[in-house]
């Protein structure tokens, strides 16, 4: 066994063994896990597993780094974010022993060279974060709870079924193959326009979206920054690797754009800041898929960008939320006023997350819009530009508007009871911000 596939497998086994502390210490275990595996995953970078069981490109690198970095984050943050659930549905060990299991869930999609083994992979992170979603034990979190699992894996079936039609195809599974193959055949087509509504279900395409504000908005908020953050770049991934055997370009594009409109036309009426930051998520997941889409250097160079600084913006978003909600015990955003005053670290993060997830520069987000909608324009999609462009407004208008307003409106007593997920929330939204003026740096100097 190679250096690199060694790695592989460690990453993948490491937060699996964290359950032999269940009952004791699963806490601290899980942290150190998931230092361990973020510290091997930068290792792996300089020693990549051989292609065979695994296929680890520069892409899945970085899919592999965000993943155990928001992990890493939200493991941290739960430990102080428990604390205040009074009755949970879950035990605390067991909400640890979950959240390892997503991760791994997500690593292994991200791995392996099979496409059948990709979808068990999807299909075990509905598995393992289903009963996150109960934590805090609220009909609407149960509510949320079935919506999720019975959409999901509806959603996930149509994958399935375009995998079988691959395999029909083909004759193989294997990734690398299928990709070299260049198969040009109806079947294939068929097969990778299944994927965008089975794989696209877990992204949040329109319109098999209707599970995502919900799991968003009733997920404890360090689960909903994994499923933001993390979980959905990770099925596009996979959605990704199908639409490489034979890009069906126009549907995929179109199928974006219309997700982009329909993202922000939700945002502008909600009432309630977690599924609003959920709706933003469904934007910038569709409006990745566009740059993947279209292709390109700079569409795709721009939907990795974007990914990786929405990530920790979003991340941001939710712990931030998650501060909000646990010190005012309000979901509403009508309810809320004068942050800026009484939980000023708190405050800082979320509007530092807020203009990241809207792509406002410098923050990597912008970068990342600007090379992707670069590209759309050098295909010559003038429709599609002007229609991105208007609801990318749309949507920055109305995320910025309500977070200002709870942020700036009135005035309150000093909140800001826990420093340590403070310091989480405004440690992951400033990495876009590092992220964007970074990319701006080594610009320059390529110039």
């Amino acid at each position: 066994m190679t250096i690199g596939n060694l790695l592989a497998v460690l990453i993948l086994l490491i937060p699996s063994s964290v359950g032999i502390f269940y009952r004791w210490r699963i806490k601290e275990a899980s942290i150190v896990a998931a230092a361990i595996d973020l510290a091997l995953s930068t290792i792996m970078y300089y020693f990549r597993p051989q292609t065979g069981f695994f296929f680890v490109q520069n892409i899945t690198i970085i899919f592999i780094m965000m993943v155990l970095s928001v992990h890493l984050l939200s493991t941290v943050y739960s430990t102080r974010y428990l604390r205040g659930i009074e009755n949970m549905g879950i035990r605390e060990p067991t909400y640890y022993l979950l959240l390892n299991l997503f991760t791994v869930s997500m690593i292994f999609s991200l791995e392996v060279n099979n496409y059948g083994f990709m979808w068990v992979g999807i299909e075990a992170t509905t598995i393992s974060s289903a009963l996150l979603l109960i934590t805090e034990k609220t009909e609407a979190s149960l509510e949320a709870t079935w919506r999720y699992i019975v959409l999901v894996s509806a959603g996930v079936a149509f994958a399935f079924i375009s995998i079988i039609l691959i395999y029909y195809s083909l004759g193989t599974l294997s990734v690398s193959v299928a990709i070299a193959s260049h198969p040009h055949s109806r079947i294939i087509v068929l097969a990778v326009s299944l994927a965008l509504i089975g794989f696209g279900t877990k992204v949040g395409v329109f319109p098999v979206h209707t599970w995502l504000p919900d799991a968003h908005s009733e997920a404890p908020s360090p689960v909903s920054a994994m499923f933001s953050g993390v979980l959905l770049p990770t099925a596009l991934y996979v959605l990704y690797e199908v639409y490489e055997i034979e890009p069906v370009q126009q549907l995929y594009v179109w199928f974006a754009v219309i997700s982009i409109v329909a993202a922000s036309i939700f945002i502008g009426y909600q009432t309630r800041y977690k599924r609003m930051f959920a709706y933003s998520t469904m934007e910038n997941m569709n409006l990745a898929l566009l740059g993947l889409a279209a292709g390109g250097p700079l569409g795709v160079t721009g939907a990795i960008l974007l990914l990786i600084s929405h990530s920790f913006g979003k991340a941001g978003a939710f712990y931030s939320s998650g501060n909000v909600l646990r010190f005012t015990g309000k979901k509403n955003i009508a309810e809320i006023n004068g942050l800026g005053t009484s939980m000023s670290y708190t405050s800082a993060s979320l509007l530092l997350s807020s203009l990241a997830v809207t792509g406002t520069p410098p923050f990597g987000t912008f970068f990342g819009e600007f090379l992707i909608l670069a590209e759309v324009l050098s295909l010559r999609m003038y429709a599609q530009f002007i229609i991105v462009i208007i609801f990318l407004a749309t949507a920055f208008i109305s995320v910025n508007y309500n977070i200002t307003g709870m942020l700036f409106n009135g005035k309150g007593p000093h909140n800001e009871r826990d420093r340590l997920m403070s310091a989480i929330s405004v440690i992951s939204s400033v990495l876009p911000l590092i992220i964007g003026i970074f990319y701006l740096v080594v610009y320059i100097e390529v110039l």
